[in-house]
């Protein structure tokens, strides 16, 4: 059973390393790695690896005359190209993004194998990372994580609980989806992947089903640096875009992440999302002990430093 990933990058050489070393070394037959932008650094390093497909997808190297505008139409179209092109002898393809890595409770292969054959996707959930930053009780080399419910009442209902302050403005406690990304067959003709479902002519997501041994662990926030350095795009542009659904009925009180950003920012500025950020991102012995009430924390090693060594000793 051969299974790989596709993805759109845009992120630092090590960050790009680190997301490739990881899979190589879950046993990822093939990765095929969309660069976003000129990033001949990376391109060099990886090219030449046997198991890496490195393709140069910025705005000099679109492979058609238009290149998609926006960066969730790009990864549609990169991912398509490589259902169509680069992915013929792969059994199953995974499209997810840099800051996300599957976490398989048992050989993934095997998980794969035992999907009836009338399953043509399958849907992975997330789980968030939350920030160790300043926690000196967290094991080397871990990363806690939230999870959240799949029944929306029930989800709910916890998010109010766990996150006092803003939980009724979130879903699930997540800064970002909640839906979960796919894994594919890849030799269904016409079978066409999203960012979170895939299409078959008017059939989405046909034979789906969970693959309820695996999480993808989401670094999306990992610290409150990083998730600064990256806000004021994912506010226009990414996660919290305008555009997006509330993330409850609006008749509920429900409001976008967008709006619910804009409000922090108007009413307290940067000292508002640092104090966000505090009480919804950072591994709390509190918020932990919250989310472990509510079986919802995981704790994973996901060994990025190690496994970059692994199998890019240059990038060590």
């Amino acid at each position: 059973m051969r299974w790989g990933i596709v993805s759109t990058v845009k992120a630092p050489l090590r960050e790009i390393a680190n997301f490739a070393a990881y899979h190589l070394d879950l046993g990822a037959h093939r990765l095929i790695l969309y660069l976003d932008d000129d990033n001949p650094q990376a391109f060099e390093a990886l090219s030449t690896h046997p198991r890496l497909r490195v393709i140069k997808a910025d705005a000099a190297n679109w492979r058609t005359a238009k290149r998609p505008e926006k960066h969730q139409a790009r990864q549609s179209a990169n991912a398509t190209h490589a259902v169509i092109r680069k992915a013929r002898n792969l059994d199953w393809l995974a499209h997810i993004d840099v800051d996300e890595f599957l976490w398989p409770a048992k050989p993934l292969d095997d998980q794969l194998s035992a999907l009836p054959e009338d399953c043509l996707a399958a849907r992975i959930h997330p789980v968030e990372a939350l920030s160790g930053d300043g926690f000196d009780d967290i094991p080397v080399g871990h990363t806690y994580f939230k999870a959240t419910a799949r029944d929306r009442a029930t989800r709910n209902q916890q998010t109010d609980a766990i996150y006092p302050t803003y939980g009724p403005h979130l879903n699930g406690g997540f800064l970002s989806h909640v839906a979960g990304k796919m894994i594919f067959r890849t030799n269904i003709e016409g079978l066409r992947p999203r960012i979170h479902n895939v299409q078959l002519g008017d059939q989405r997501n046909p034979g789906q089903l969970e693959l309820v041994d695996t999480e993808l662990c989401h670094l999306h926030a990992p610290s409150l640096e990083t998730w600064l350095q990256r806000f004021a795009y994912r506010l226009e542009n990414g996660a919290y875009r305008p555009e997006l659904a509330p993330t409850r009925a609006r008749a509920r009180g429900g409001l976008t992440m967008h709006e619910l950003f804009r409000t922090i920012m108007d009413e307290a500025g940067k000292d508002g999302l640092v104090a966000f950020f505090n009480e919804v991102c950072r591994a709390a012995p509190d918020l932990r002990d919250r989310l472990e009430q509510h079986g919802l924390l995981r704790c994973h090693a996901l060994g990025l430093d190690t496994k970059r060594a692994k199998h890019f000793p240059a990038l060590a």
